[in-house]
């Protein structure tokens, strides 16, 4: 019976230590949320708008640009891949890599041939350990992006983009990351980048005038110039929203394990009063059938 009330004993501080590590990534990942949101709240806005403007600009121009123009034969697509440099956020990096996984197979499956760029050590892992070949990698700024990275990704993605197909450049780019909702909902998500599908944040014409745009010198130059800033917004808006949601993720898993925690001390500390119990009893047995004995012994 002691030895089973020491190991109860020892899985309750166990649990106590446990308890104390979640709840203490709870409350920091409680804190970053905010600032994370506030990010998300200040690129939004922007990035719509830079879409909004590149849409419009090669949707109502009449020109072929490679912005908007579809190849005739796609035979190459970019996967960028968005996932967190640290774990213990619960399916946060496992439900995107399944999306990428999933977009990966119907590309394939049109006669595609994929490669993938890797932003998170997380990505960079599953790939490697799988001997998985990627074009280029990005790790240690998933919890706090930087302008800069979203401006590195975006020059590699364009430079492969506007590169011919024969030479190794893509015919498509798409971005998979995990879109902040709610602090209880992080969703994955895929946008394909270039070409622009539809137009994104432009109304359908009706009774309203659409804007007239006049161009100097050239509707390609102004494309040409407004290519790598739209790569880029979106980037840094998608990489904020990863970050977001990392730390939402990480901040609901952290409760579920100290709520967890607290079950199990609960459990162990129960447990641990019926040993100790069963001991006394054994000993107070012990104890009365001594004394009958030697009571017995006297007569």
């Amino acid at each position: 019976m002691g030895a089973q009330l020491r190991v109860y004993r020892q899985k309750i501080r166990s649990a106590q230590t446990t308890k104390k590590i979640t709840r203490a990534m709870e409350l920091i990942s409680a804190s970053r949320i905010q600032k994370a949101q506030q990010r998300v709240a200040a690129s939004t806005p922007y990035s719509r708008a830079v879409t909004r403007a590149v849409s419009a600009v090669a949707t109502f121009s009449n020109v072929d640009h490679i912005l908007t123009t579809e190849p005739e034969n796609p035979r190459r697509a970019a996967i960028v891949l968005f996932t967190s440099d640290r774990g213990l956020a619960g399916a946060f990096n496992s439900q995107v890599i399944r999306e990428a996984g999933e977009l990966r197979a119907r590309l394939e499956a049109e006669g595609k041939e994929v490669i993938h760029y890797l932003i998170g050590r997380k990505a960079v892992g599953y790939f490697t350990f799988r001997k998985r070949d990627s074009e280029r990698q990005w790790t240690g700024g998933t919890d706090n992006p930087d302008v800069e990275t979203a401006r590195e990704i975006g020059q590699a993605l364009v430079e492969r983009f506007i590169q011919p197909t024969d030479e190794g450049g893509v015919d498509e780019i798409h971005i998979v990351y995990n879109r902040f909702v709610s602090m209880i909902s992080q969703v994955p998500e895929t946008v394909r980048l270039l070409p622009l599908e539809v137009v994104e944040g432009v109304d359908e014409p009706g009774d309203e005038i659409l804007p007239l745009y006049e161009f100097e010198p050239e509707v390609g130059d102004v494309l040409d110039a407004l290519l790598p800033v739209y790569i880029e917004s979106r980037i840094f808006n998608a990489m904020l929203q990863s970050a977001a949601a990392k730390h939402a993720a990480t901040q609901k898993a952290m409760k579920s394990a100290s709520d967890n925690a607290d079950k199990l001390i609960l459990d162990y500390t129960r447990l641990a009063n019926n040993a100790r119990q069963a001991e006394i009893t054994q000993q107070i047995s012990e104890i009365v059938g001594g004394a009958d004995a030697l009571a017995s012994a006297k007569h």
